[in-house]
């Protein structure tokens, strides 16, 4: 566990970081790289599940509100783009092209901006604080991701 803390001092959510990682029973088997990997997978995770969690939403609404499904449908796609972006990351992470890793890692960070935006954009619309903390999870676990990279960059 110590790589874990090691690395994890380096990153912004530092508590994030070591119980993200701490969780996975692959973090105590993997270098600093595998650590990056693994949470990349947890930003995956995320993005996934508020994309899901968005399209529930359009589903179950209820409402003639064109406006309100328009926007939660921009929000599902930019939720996918967020969980793509953190997919090709991985796969920068694996060739070691930490260039493009953080290209997609900051990609993904700043696609809820896109969502949060297409709700400021429509009058009457309220951000939903669900939707407010999932956007803050997101952008936390790319941040730890980004501090990770850097670690690496750093040592090398």
């Amino acid at each position: 566990m110590n790589l874990i803390q090691k690395t994890c001092k380096n990153t912004k959510y530092y508590y994030l970081c070591v119980s993200s990682l701490k969780s996975n029973p692959r973090s105590s088997s993997v270098d600093t790289k595998g650590l990056a990997n693994i949470m990349v997978g947890v930003g995956f995770a995320n993005a996934t599940a508020t994309s899901s969690y968005l399209s529930s939403q359009l589903l179950s609404t209820k409402t003639n509100d064109t406006t309100l499904k328009k926007v939660l449908k921009e929000c599902a796609d930019k939720y996918t783009y967020a969980g793509d972006s953190l997919q090709a990351s991985g796969q920068d992470l694996a060739t070691e092209d930490y260039d493009y890793a953080y290209l997609h890692i900051s990609a993904a960070a700043d696609y809820p901006n896109a969502c949060h935006n297409a709700f400021r954009r429509s009058p009457g619309l309220a951000y939903p604080a669900e939707l407010a903390r999932r956007e803050d999870g997101l952008k936390q676990i790319c941040d730890v991701v980004l501090g990770i990279i850097d670690h690496i960059i750093s040592s090398s």
